[in-house]
């Protein structure tokens, strides 16, 4: 399979859809070349705007934009949108519920090397409790050009998490992106239903041919929209399971795990198992290595999923 980071597919369907959409614009705070939005500027260099390391300015101008009819997407790292910026994302785009598109790069733990201070591992939780605002986590290069293309149409603030890492298509030819839907990407036959979102349904998928060696055969569904949830999917699978398993290069608090749980214990408690960063800051080191330190990989959800059905 190809691999393809989702910031980098998120450059390809911004160039595109700028050359279909003339209101389309791009903001970015000096780090066009990192977030990808150098590739809008290539095709439409007037429509590109650099705020420079200022990323409070960079959300309010998008907002002014957006009040003035065009369709502003605004990039910068995850760490800064969600927390620098999260004063302007919150009173000006969502309070006014602006049509302002936030894609945010470099999330998770899969930042690597830069570290802690770069690795947003809370900024699903922070944007997921703002009114107004969309959610989107997607896995991988033909969904995030279809989300991209998708929220232009779409009236109103949307946070869009995207990596810094290349990544394996999960996603054949023909998908389809519909907001707020999830993805079944494997019907299992085991009572057991794994929620995964961005990077982990990839690490899901590695590890269903880990599991099924051991005669477990878990449902895999991709929640690559956290807000609005796919409710009435998750409370059919639950159904039907004696574990649910979320998965997510997040904080366990308060990112795809807390909001499948609020539905749970409204519709359909249900023992549920928390795959995610738990409470703590990462570290740098190279991004395999430090997916397998805190829990990430295939391997370790493996033994985390043999562990609880012991």
């Amino acid at each position: 399979m190809s691999k393809i980071a989702t910031r980098e597919a998120y450059g390809i369907a911004l160039a595109s859809l700028a050359l279909e959409n003339k209101d389309v614009v791009a903001l970015d705070a000096d780090l066009a070349g990192s977030t990808k939005t150098s590739e809008l500027k290539k095709v439409a260099p007037e429509r590109h705007f650099d705020l420079g390391i200022a990323e409070a300015n960079l959300i309010d101008v998008a907002a002014g934009m957006a009040a003035n009819g065009k369709i502003p997407y605004a990039s910068t790292f995850a760490i800064f949108a969600s927390g620098r910026a999260y004063d302007q994302v919150r009173n000006t785009v969502a309070y006014g519920n602006l049509n302002v598109k936030i894609c945010a790069t470099h999330a998770g733990i899969t930042v690597g090397e830069d570290g802690a201070t770069h690795q947003a591992l809370e900024d699903l939780a922070l944007m997921r409790v703002v009114p107004n605002m969309t959610v989107i986590q997607p896995c991988d290069d033909r969904e995030t050009q279809a989300v991209i293309k998708s929220i232009a149409e779409y009236k109103g603030p949307v946070y869009v998490r995207l990596g810094r890492s290349a990544v394996e298509d999960v996603n054949g030819e023909g998908y389809k992106f519909e907001l707020g839907k999830a993805v079944v990407i494997h019907e299992g036959s085991s009572a057991i239903t794994m929620f995964a979102t961005g990077v982990m349904v990839q690490e899901s998928l590695k590890a269903l041919e880990q599991l099924q060696s051991q005669g477990i055969d878990p449902t895999i569904i991709n929640i690559h929209t956290i807000k609005p949830l796919d409710e009435k999917t998750i409370i059919k699978y639950a159904r039907n399971s004696y574990l649910v398993v979320s998965l997510e290069e997040h904080n366990v608090l308060g990112g795809l795990g807390g909001a499948i749980a609020e539905v749970l214990a409204k519709h359909c408690p249900r023992k549920q198992l928390f795959i995610g960063t738990q409470d703590t800051f990462g570290e740098s080191g190279k991004p395999n290595e430090l997916m397998d330190k805190y829990g990430l990989s295939a391997e370790k959800i493996v033994e985390k999923i043999v562990n609880e059905i012991k």
